[in-house]
């Protein structure tokens, strides 16, 4: 397992979020201070406020306009889905349409009103990865000022208007697995194109560095002094999100095989079988497709004893009753993907500046 020291980085306070689809968890870390006083904050995720204020149009029987940026739907669609079975009006700036579908010819036939404009009598909700105004008020309001090198976690599907987002993000995770390159190298300064929520983050926050929800819990788990002590170089770690499963393949502290699902269609019983299918190479991707996840890849396949199991995610309750090791690191499992953050800006920094 890895032995890397904890979290030491030079330069100023760091500020790492982590956004979800139930929550989006901030932690504050400055070099040099006791972790334990860092700022730790576990808040309701952006597509949670969203959907709360679209909710309050639809039960005030308002039309709504949608403005700002594309972002995490979940929550937020559902609720746009809801208010327009209420039979009132949805309109929304082209790039936020897209956070419902990729495919704007889709979002209008779903009834939404494409416009750069707010009608006078709807009432603007602006749509944003980055809750700009909450996160200054909160800082504000304890006389802290927002750390200036910004670290982000969200999960993006990646623009595909034709095809199925699941497929498209799964041949995402399967070109980057085949690279062989470290989870670490998917913290980006420079985003891909077709990242377009990751893309829209930066809008926000031009000066972050952005990551993939799921990465980030994997390498967060890393971080945990039980799974640093593991005598086996080899574990299976699985972030039980809100709204998503991923198991990662570690083989010599390297990924090799990765499994994505969607958690509501999950029970114990269904996911330790699909994750012992998973490790002996017998679960096939089309099969997890049409059970409606992602996908699934092994490169690796493992027909020895089942390697260490490492859990971590707010459903982790999901295998609390199996042999599993519950991930804490730094006592604090919601701030999972905030410290796989931290130790992928860690590692970038050390390649910036040629150190092993």
């Amino acid at each position: 397992m890895d032995h890397s020291p904890k979290m030491p980085i030079e330069g100023k306070s760091i500020l790492a979020l982590d956004i979800g689809g139930g929550t989006q968890d901030l932690l504050v870390y400055t070099e040099g201070e006791p972790l334990e006083n860092a700022l730790q904050c576990i808040l309701p995720s952006p597509t949670i406020m969203v959907a709360r204020k679209i909710k309050k149009a639809t039960r005030d029987q308002q039309a709504i306009f949608l403005n700002g940026h594309v972002m995490g739907g979940g929550a937020s669609s559902k609720a746009i889905r809801n208010h327009l079975k209420a039979g009132l009006a949805v309109y929304a700036q082209a790039e936020c349409a897209l956070t419902i579908r990729d495919n704007l010819g889709h979002v209008a036939q779903m009834g939404v009103h494409i416009t750069g404009t707010a009608p006078p009598e709807a009432v603007p909700i602006f749509l944003a990865d980055i809750q700009e105004k909450a996160l200054k008020g909160l800082f504000e309001s304890f006389d802290l000022e927002l750390p200036p090198v910004r670290l982000v976690a969200v999960q993006d599907h990646g623009f595909s208007p034709e095809e199925s987002n699941r497929i498209f993000r799964f041949k995402h995770w399967e070109a980057f697995l085949n690279s062989n390159q470290p989870l670490e190298t998917l913290l980006y300064r420079e985003v891909p194109e077709y990242l377009t929520r990751m893309k829209a983050v930066q809008e926000s926050w031009p000066e972050a560095l952005v990551m993939d929800t799921g990465a980030a819990a994997i390498l967060g788990a890393l971080e945990d002094d039980q799974v640093k002590a593991l005598p086996s170089p080899n574990c299976l770690i699985v972030n039980i999100g809100n709204e998503h499963t991923l198991a990662a393949w570690m083989v010599e502290g390297r990924f090799r095989g990765i499994f994505e699902h969607h958690t509501f269609f999950l029970n114990t019983e269904k996911l330790l079988t699909y994750l012992q299918q998973f490790m002996n190479g017998r679960l096939r991707n089309d099969q997890v497709l049409e059970d409606m996840g992602h996908g699934c890849l092994n490169t690796f396949p493992w027909d020895k004893d089942f390697p260490p199991l490492i859990v971590t995610g707010p459903r982790r309750a999901l295998l609390a009753k199996t042999q599993a090791l519950m991930a804490a690191p730094f006592g604090n499992m919601m701030l999972s993907g905030c410290f796989g953050l931290l130790r992928a800006y860690r590692f970038l920094n050390k390649k910036i500046k040629g150190c092993d």
